[in-house]
């Protein structure tokens, strides 16, 4: 769509409806958006490119907007092929098109573009430069690890606009009214969730800014209470809890341990935990299951053993936890087997490689099935992780 922001910025996005896979990993059951904007002024910038998935329908915007016009600059935030895809097709459309870009994503260009010449075509700018285009000021900062190294956001100084790459996206198409919060939670510790020190930086930079909106390059333009959004992000780049109560999050084989996580929620419950939510991991969405495990204050794994180790999804699940830099929780421990138990084990040595870890005892052993007398050890590890 071809949509007005402001007097002189428009948003020339796309919706991508057809996606079975963002990334090739997470499912996207509304779409994804690929965002792109322009300001028009004296000088003409393009606010990134998008996904070649959509590139007739991303063009068809940008020339309605431009009616006409040339455009002066590419602004290139990211290097992602989402977002970067139709660099090439722009340069060679437009020959006198500047790219403005940090100096990392000039390095990066060769490996995307290899026969493409962009020899004069370059304008590299450093923390803090300017670039004015009329009555339309851009200020840069460098962003690296938000969550590629050459990422860099832009402020428009006139009309208070953040354009912040990555930061602040949602998985979602903008045809869709949903809740922000759900899928760009799930968005944000899937997509950024290693680099929570980095994100403090770039939050520390906006705090110096006086915005009005948020144009990220995924989701919808943020243009009120923009103290909600920056606050979550501050909570989730902190690795803070954002809700108290317990994850129960299991794998199982044959229902046994199944059986023991259903049960150890149903106690928590009646014990008083604040919000109680089980995922199965076998079957479950994997990016919701990481998405809880950090909305949470605490967490209970439950899994059988498996080939002397661990049953894979759980481990799957951990692998995942441990690369996205999970930290800061109580976590509890359930492991299921029949003749050599050894999940707990490797789930124990998992999560102690991650940071502040409070391994809660006692740490269960289920044979097989859950016995009468197995309750009143899921009753203990309930006060466990519950005690303050």
């Amino acid at each position: 769509m071809n949509k007005q922001l402001t007097q002189k910025i428009h948003y020339i996005g796309v919706d991508d409806k057809d996606i079975d896979l963002f990334e090739s990993q997470y499912i996207v059951p509304n779409g994804i958006s690929y965002n792109s904007y322009v300001i028009l002024d004296e000088k003409i910038a393009i606010m990134d490119t998008v996904d070649t998935r959509k590139t007739d329908e991303w063009l068809n915007n940008l020339e309605q907007a431009l009616n006409g016009r040339t455009p002066d600059y590419l602004v290139v935030h990211h290097m992602e092929p989402d977002h970067a895809g139709n660099i090439g097709l722009l340069t060679t459309k437009y020959p006198k098109l500047t790219l403005v870009l940090s100096n990392k994503a000039a390095q990066m260009l060769p490996q995307f573009f290899e026969n493409i010449s962009f020899e004069n075509r370059i304008l590299v700018v450093k923390e803090g430069e300017t670039l004015s285009l009329g009555t339309h000021t851009l200020q840069f900062f460098m962003a690296p690890m938000v969550h590629w190294p050459e990422v860099m956001v832009s402020y428009e100084q006139s009309e208070k606009v953040l354009f912040s790459a990555d930061g602040f996206g949602k998985f979602g198409a903008l045809d869709l009214e949903e809740d922000w919060a759900c899928e760009a939670r799930r968005y944000y510790f899937n997509i950024c969730g290693k680099y929570g020190i980095q994100v403090q930086n770039l939050l520390k930079k906006a705090a110096t800014l006086d915005i009005d909106m948020i144009c990220p390059l995924h989701g919808p333009i943020l243009s009120e209470n923009l103290g909600y959004y920056i606050g979550l992000y501050n909570t989730w780049s902190k690795y803070e809890p954002e809700t108290e109560g317990v994850f129960v999050a299991y794998a199982s084989i044959h229902g046994g341990t199944a059986a023991t996580a259903m049960k150890m929620a149903e106690i928590l419950r009646e014990k008083g935990a604040a919000k109680v939510s089980i995922a199965d991991l076998s079957r479950d969405d994997m990016a919701e299951a990481v998405e809880d495990a950090f909305r949470y204050s605490k967490m209970i794994v439950a899994a059988p053993s498996y080939d002397a180790g661990v049953f894979p999804p759980m481990h799957d699940f951990l692998h995942h936890l441990q690369s996205k830099a999970y930290q800061k929780r109580r976590v509890g421990i359930i492991e299921n087997g029949s003749w050599a138990p050894s999940a707990g084990r490797i789930m124990n040595e998992m999560l102690s490689t991650m940071k502040e870890i409070d391994i809660v005892e006692p740490m269960i052993t289920i044979r097989s099935r859950m016995k009468d007398a197995d309750i009143i050890g899921l009753e203990t590890l309930a006060d466990a992780i519950l005690a303050d």
